[in-house]
């Protein structure tokens, strides 16, 4: 594909826009109960918990990448233990690799408003649901998860945007293989390091515009639903 008189190689695009869906949606099966969990815990250990989600935030993405690549490697022991159930091949350096370093590495993203949202949950409301008879399930589907929808938009955009833009991550866990791991940001550092400056500007540019898209997107978000429950 050529765009503006610049040959572009369309793969590490759509091959990123398929790790950040894979990502956002596995987060929000893991985020949501997890976040539920950790915003109604009253024991002193919650901010143990707490600080473990966060890591990644803190983290350098190298060490995390690095630890990966021991715990999923070929002799690693989730690999060793995926081999008792007969899995025969390898979780680094392909898909699965990717997905997997994403999901850690973008896990706070995802809780964090999500915590929010819950701990912003009146008692009463749910209380009033609780005399209503209305049980665990039911409460949670149809009071606490509507309620919360802000929290929840806000995070799968924040999880989305930010697996876009991870590097480190993702060159420790999947490499820089043509055609298979190389995602964008790896993409733009592998042309800065060839000297091919304007293939570097023109997928920068597009990583420009989706933030700034982005960004505007849950200011928005944020704004309407704010005004909307009041």
């Amino acid at each position: 594909m050529t765009l503006f008189g610049i040959p572009l190689d369309t793969h590490p695009i759509w091959l990123t826009l398929q790790v950040a869906t894979l990502t956002t949606l596995m987060l929000a099966v893991i985020g949501i109960p997890l976040a539920w969990w950790l915003a109604r815990m009253r024991s002193r250990w919650r901010v143990l918990l707490e600080a473990l989600v966060s890591l990644p935030l803190v983290l350098p993405p190298t060490v995390l990448g690095f630890y990966l690549i021991i715990a999923l490697g070929p002799a690693g022991p989730v690999t060793d233990l995926l081999g008792v159930f007969g899995f025969e091949g390898q979780l680094t350096f392909n898909l699965a690799g990717l997905v997997i370093g994403s999901v850690l590495f973008s896990l706070p993203f995802m809780v964090q408003p999500l915590m929010s949202a819950f701990q912003s949950l009146p008692d009463e409301v749910l209380d009033a649901a609780r005399l209503m008879r209305a049980g665990a399930v039911d409460r949670f589907v149809n009071v606490v998860l509507p309620l919360s929808r802000q929290g929840l938009v806000v995070g799968a955009v924040l999880t989305f945007a930010h697996t876009v833009g991870e590097f480190g991550v993702v060159l420790m866990v999947g490499g820089n293989i043509e055609g298979q791991t190389r995602l964008v940001s790896i993409a733009i550092f592998d042309h800065v390091e060839s000297f091919e400056y304007a293939q570097a500007h023109l997928l920068s540019a597009v990583m420009v515009l989706f933030s700034f898209v982005t960004l505007v997107s849950v200011y928005l978000i944020n704004r309407r639903l704010s005004a909307r429950l009041g």
